[in-house]
């Protein structure tokens, strides 16, 4: 029997963006491409996180992870039985980090640290069947970004009040990937890749004083950290192994694997970097793992319930990004009526422990502990 589930899975598995690697917050699926026909889908929703702990100083950091809001759409058109084209804005990538200082009860050691990173990606495909159930698809990814990083708090030193600040920048990368699919048991796995985008961003920096010699000598201090200049910062390449296949008459079971290059993303504006020796953010590699079930109830209803797992990495990680690995649960139903289809979700998330460091060695600055988010998503999606 043909599941009527078909095409939900990629859907659910991101009704509700959460924490991920690095500062990933949607993980770039391209499922409205595989509609059937011609499909057009908003997507909208909010995340509530919680991160706090205590500095080695023994005060508390305060909730250092600020809530946002996201918004999708994709409009997908059938031109021929073998050419689909489609065209998807979301927003992958993102942060909004701020410590509270000590006035407002916050950490003494990184108080007044924060980042903001805003990005918005427009992605046009095409994908062409063939006649042996595998399918080819690629195209163009545009990228505006724009971000702000503060350091504050005793932890940063002599470099205490830096601030750079990142103009917005377009730039262009590429997608491209395979799929196979076996409609009479709503079977389907695609492997897409998403290259890299390599942003210029136009630069301001400003800073403390700093001396030259780094000692009590005569040399005066010199603002060595303010200037303009341009940072080159790339969105790390990944990839997306995603599937599904019917398991029993309106029963469907859905994955995918995300592996992002994050270890090549990096933030060295130049002034910060000719001062201090390094950038302003490392991180590492990620691999994330969802699987999950739907379920058709009646012709009205159905339903599913996934589970996402990160493997934690190093426990000392950046302030900027100070959670690591992650474990979430997601519930969702969907209501179909006609070629309407209203998918909501709600997701909740433990986000792994984790020691914020600064300094070069990396030293200790706070334990992040019992970190997690809740979330909700809506996708609206019209068959035509």
């Amino acid at each position: 029997m043909k599941i009527a589930l078909t095409g939900a899975a990629a859907l659910l598995m991101g009704a509700s963006p959460m924490f991920a690697g690095g500062i990933e917050r949607a993980p770039q699926t391209l499922s409205a491409l595989f509609e059937e026909g011609n499909y057009v889908e908003l997507s909208f929703g909010g995340v509530d996180p919680s991160v706090e702990g205590t500095d080695t100083l023994g005060f508390s950091t305060g909730d250092v992870a600020q809530g946002y809001g996201f918004t999708g759409l994709a409009y997908k058109h059938q031109f021929t039985e073998a050419f689909s084209g489609a065209i998807i804005v979301e927003q992958p990538f993102g942060a909004d980090i701020r410590y509270p200082g000590l006035a407002d009860g916050g950490s003494a050691l990184l108080g007044g640290t924060f980042a903001r990173v805003d990005s918005t990606t427009f992605t046009a495909l095409g994908r062409y069947k063939m006649p042996n159930q595998f399918s080819v698809h690629g195209g163009i990814r545009g990228s505006r970004a724009d971000g702000e990083v503060g350091l504050n708090g005793l932890a940063y030193g002599p470099v205490a009040g830096y601030n750079v600040d990142l103009d917005a920048d377009t730039a262009i990368g590429w997608v491209a990937g395979v799929a196979w699919e076996k409609p009479e048991i709503a079977a389907r796995v695609s492997l897409t890749y998403n290259s890299e985008i390599e942003h210029d961003f136009d630069t301001t920096e400003t800073g403390p004083l700093v001396d030259p010699d780094g000692d009590a000598g005569p040399a005066p201090d010199l603002p060595l950290l303010a200037g303009d200049s341009v940072t080159t910062v790339k969105t790390p390449q990944s990839w997306n192994l995603e599937f599904q296949t019917g398991v029993a008459p309106d029963t469907l079971v859905f994955g995918s694997v995300r592996w992002v290059d994050w270890s090549e993303f990096r933030v060295d504006p130049a002034n910060f970097v000719a001062v201090t020796g390094g950038g302003l953010v490392e991180l590492e590699d990620s691999t994330t793992y969802t699987i999950g079930i739907g379920r058709k109830f009646n012709e009205t209803w159905s339903g599913s319930a996934s589970f996402t797992f990160e493997k934690a990495g190093d426990d000392l990680v950046s302030p900027l990004a100070p959670t690591n690995g992650r474990k979430g649960i997601t519930l969702a139903a969907i209501y179909n009526q006609g070629p309407m289809r209203v998918t909501t979700g709600v997701n909740y998330t433990k986000l792994g422990d984790a020691t914020p460091e600064t300094g070069t060695p990396d030293t200790a600055r706070a334990e992040m502990t019992d970190s997690h988010a809740w979330g909700v998503g809506v996708r609206v999606g019209y068959s035509f």
